[in-house]
């Protein structure tokens, strides 16, 4: 064996820093440990994540998992510093697809991977993702960091997130013996793009010649990146009562493909969505972008969300009392459509 004269090599001289890795999750701790919830055994640190069902009072659970990233919304945070809102978007697109199921999320893990752990940008992130379970109401139980030289460019990284909910056996959605013609779609409003389309979106803010630091045409007072940055919406707090008190029969999560692809998704064969496009009023970025894109009416509505980002079907005797509840919750919420034959 040829014995070398350089200096022996180590793991940081790769690239990996073990002891920066260390110092992330010993920073990561509490934000975690603000999300517990009951039924959480352990804590970080274990080789997986524990949940006791029954202490969190569950009878016939069935479980739900989801899976999700955050798509090219990540560019946008690489361009402009911030960090800090992705991770709310992590975790709203994989909690929500399991409210569309009526499942309760109860624990998020995420994968962060990079190609250098860089001074705050990971602790940006997971502090996003930990807001995000607390609007959520699950708990952060665990994760992966990943500090991989060479595979990503400085300052870069990706995020990958996964939600495991509950949802009793005899109320999992959608409830398609429950669903008819006639059938009232309640539509709950988005906080922008959300985490779809912003490919076509980076198109847009290229032709319009402006750049992430500009003001946003649609929102004066704020930087373009900022408000294009706007996080997901977590829907628990006004789907889950809803959900509960037994006036939903079926639940759509608008992402990418927009309501013309995503409301069907709930439908029994035999009925399809028909939306009154005219009921709501797109937000002003979708007015920006559409006018900056020379998009269709049609090709806007089956990339965005175009300012609802949830759809109920209730069933007409109880369309006005799921509008007054939706009121007592806060929510903004307008009937976009129903439920016909197809």
């Amino acid at each position: 064996m040829t014995i070398s004269n350089h200096k022996p090599l180590s793991y940081r001289d790769a690239g990996v820093d073990i002891e920066a890795g260390d110092a992330l999750v010993a920073a990561i701790k509490p934000l975690a440990a603000a999300t517990s919830r009951k039924g959480v055994m352990g804590g970080l640190g274990g080789f997986g994540a524990l949940f006791d069902l029954k202490a969190d009072g569950w009878s016939d659970p069935v479980l739900v998992s989801g899976t999700d990233g955050v798509g090219t919304k990540l560019i946008l945070a690489f361009e402009t510093g911030i960090h800090e809102t992705v991770g709310i978007d992590l975790v709203a697109m994989c909690a929500n697809d399991v409210l569309a199921q009526g499942a309760e999320p109860l624990f998020f893990l995420d994968y962060f991977a990079t190609g250098q752990l860089e001074n705050g940008i990971a602790e940006a992130v997971i502090s996003g993702i930990a807001e995000g379970c607390r609007q959520a109401g699950c708990a952060l139980t665990g994760g992966e960091t990943a500090e991989m030289p060479g595979m990503y460019p400085p300052g870069h990284y990706d995020l990958a997130g996964f939600v495991v909910g509950a949802v009793e056996r005899s109320a999992i959605l959608p409830n398609h013996q429950a669903m008819k013609a006639g059938d009232r779609l309640i539509g709950l409003a988005s906080s922008g793009p959300h985490s779809n389309g912003y490919s076509l979106i980076r198109k847009c803010v290229e032709r319009s010649m402006l750049s992430y630091a500009d003001e946003a045409p649609f929102e004066p007072g704020t930087m373009l990146g900022r408000a294009l940055l706007t996080p997901t919406r977590l829907y628990s707090g006004a789907t889950l009562p809803m959900i509960r008190s037994g006036l939903v029969t079926g639940l759509a999560h608008i992402t990418g493909g927009g309501l013309t692809e995503n409301t069907p998704r709930m439908c029994p064969e035999g009925l399809v969505p028909q939306i009154d496009r005219s009921s709501w009023r797109a937000l002003p970025v979708f007015d920006w972008l559409q006018s900056v894109g020379g998009m269709s009416d049609d090709e806007m509505h089956k990339t965005f969300n175009m300012g609802i980002g949830m759809v109920l079907a209730v069933s007409p005797d109880k369309a006005d009392d799921a509008m007054a509840k939706l009121d007592e919750l806060g929510e903004s919420a307008v009937q976009i459509g129903e439920l016909v034959q197809g």
